[in-house]
C-alpha cells in the first residue's frame, strides 16, 4: 500500500502522527530497495526502524546497542555499515554536530536539508531551503567552485524547550 508523500518535510517540533511519518519513510525505503536493486538486509532495515522511532539523531553506538539487543552482531562495523548504507541511499542523514544519524523524513526529494537541532531535547528537523541552496550556488560560482554536497546545521531551541527555559528563568528571577 503506497501512501502519498508528504507535501512538506515533517516538522518534529510540531504535533503530528509520528507512526504515519515513520511508516511512510519505511515504505519508501522498501520501495527504493526494490526499484534500485539494493538489498535492505534485516540489519539495515532494523537500523532504519531504530532511527525512525523518534525524531532524534542517534549515535552509531546507540544504534549498535539496540541492534545487539535485537540479536544482530555486537561489533561496531555492524552498525556503521548499516548506517553508511542508509546515508548512501538517501534514507538517513549524518548530523555532524551531534556525531549522529537521523532518518530522512522526506526521502522522495533530491534535497540538501538544513538541520534544525534543538540543543535541549536533541530533536532534529529537516527543513528545506531552496533560497539558501541558491545563495550558496551563487556564492560558489563567483569563484568557480562547484558544490558537490551541502550540509547546514542550525543549533538552537525548539518552541517547547525555549518556553521551558524561559519559564525556568522567570521562576529563578522571581525568587529572592
Amino acid at each position: 500500500m503506497h501512501s502519498d508523500p508528504p507535501t512538506d518535510p515533517i516538522d518534529p517540533f510540531e504535533e503530528h502522527d509520528h507512526g504515519a511519518c515513520a511508516s511512510h519513510a519505511l515504505e519508501h525505503a522498501l520501495q527504493h530497495s526494490e526499484e534500485t536493486g539494493v538489498r535492505l538486509t534485516p540489519v539495515r532495515r532494523r537500523a532504519l526502524e531504530i532511527l525512525l522511532e523518534s525524531h532524534r539523531a542517534m549515535g552509531a553506538y546507540e544504534v549498535l546497542e539496540r541492534l545487539v539487543a535485537d540479536g544482530f552482531g555486537n561489533q561496531p562495523p555492524v552498525a556503521y555499515r548499516a548506517l553508511d548504507f542508509l546515508v548512501e541511499n538517501g534514507l538517513a542523514h549524518r548530523v555532524q554536530r551531534l556525531n549522529a544519524y537521523a532518518a530522512c523524513l522526506s526521502p522522495e526529494r533530491d534535497h540538501s536539508p538544513v538541520f534544525l537541532i534543538c540543543r535541549s531535547c536533541e530533536k532534529v528537523a529537516e527543513a528545506e531551503s531552496p533560497e539558501l541552496r541558491q545563495a550558496l550556488r551563487t556564492l560558489a560560482s563567483g569563484s568557480g567552485f562547484r558544490i558537490e554536497r551541502t550540509t547546514v546545521e542550525v543549533l538552537g531551541l525548539c518552541a517547547v524547550c525555549a518556553a521551558a527555559e524561559a519559564a525556568t528563568e522567570a521562576s529563578s528571577e522571581a525568587q529572592p
